[in-house]
């Protein structure tokens, strides 16, 4: 059977599309339950005297930025619990062009969330640490920056031990 190239680039954009069968990975919980509960504790930590909201924004946007899925789909579903509107977590992706979403707090923890997901990139720029120090005191500065560290953290435990997302296990 002779394929037309129409025939050939649908059939490899569908292998494309088809995930791989993954290899089996550790359960990390299971695996190092110190180191485990040692990034929970960070993630508590982080946490404390942030509006939850820009819990879920920063989140989102780090998971966005490295592709995760599994914490993806687990930080939208808390957000829309905690009562959080539908359209801005469809426009977090694309924050910058839809600032009238965003307060301009959100936007400078969103900023310096890409940044330090991105630190590859040279660095956090100076502007980027001016603009969220001048929105945050010291010590929300300090949470924000440890939120930021701790999803990207659980970001890459969930893409390591290939976590799929909508299965939540907390």
């Amino acid at each position: 059977m002779v394929m037309t190239n129409n025939e050939t680039a649908t059939q490899t954009a569908v292998q494309t599309l088809t995930p791989a069968p993954r290899v089996p990975r550790i359960n990390f919980a299971k695996a190092a339950p110190k180191a485990f509960k040692a990034v929970i504790g960070l993630d508590a930590a982080a946490r404390e005297g942030l509006d939850p909201a820009l819990v879920e924004l920063i989140q989102i946007r780090a998971s966005l930025l490295n592709g995760c899925a599994y914490c993806l789909h687990m930080h939208t579903s808390d957000a829309r619990k905690a009562g959080e509107d539908e359209a801005r977590l469809h426009m977090v992706g694309v924050w910058r062009e839809a600032r009238n979403f965003f307060t301009d707090k959100e936007q400078a923890a969103l900023d310096l969330t890409e940044a330090v997901t991105r630190v590859d990139r040279g660095g956090v720029p100076d502007d980027v640490y001016a603009h969220a120090a001048a929105h945050f005191d010291e010590t929300e500065l300090g949470h924000v920056l440890a939120l930021i560290f701790t999803i990207n953290t659980w970001n890459r435990i969930a893409l390591s031990t290939a976590k799929i997302a909508g299965e939540d296990e907390r």
